[in-house]
This record gives structure tokens, C-alpha cells and sequence, in this order.
């Protein structure tokens, strides 16, 4: 299976307030913001890189 056809499920579980603004920017491109807000996104290279960006701000889930 290709990494196009895979998935990732982002889940915030820590509050984007009081942070650096490129951190905030993240996860709005992530499709967050707000506490217990899920996305289900393509598992791409430049969603990975947003997601390490803010790994301590999310829970992370892949599927196939």
C-alpha cells in the first residue's frame, strides 16, 4: 500500500495558547485549534512535517 493511500488522525490534546506563532500557525494548517478537535488527513510528507513540528501539542493515530 502507498503512503498516498494511508492515513493519519490528529487529535489536539494541548492547548495552541502562550505558544510561538509559527507553532499556532501549524495547527490551523493542520485544520486545528481548539482542545479535542480531530482531523483525518493524507499521510503526505509535508503533513508529517507539520505534525512533528506539534507532536507535543497532538495525539497521533496512522492507518492504513
Amino acid at each position: 500500500m502507498s503512503n498516498s493511500a494511508s492515513k493519519v488522525r490528529v487529535t489536539q490534546v494541548r492547548s495552541g495558547a502562550h505558544r510561538k506563532k509559527d507553532q499556532r500557525a501549524t495547527l490551523r494548517g493542520l485544520g486545528l485549534g481548539k482542545m479535542r478537535r480531530t482531523r483525518e488527513l493524507e499521510n503526505t510528507p509535508a503533513v508529517r512535517g507539520m505534525v512533528n513540528k506539534v507532536s507535543h501539542l497532538l495525539e497521533v493515530e496512522y492507518t492504513d
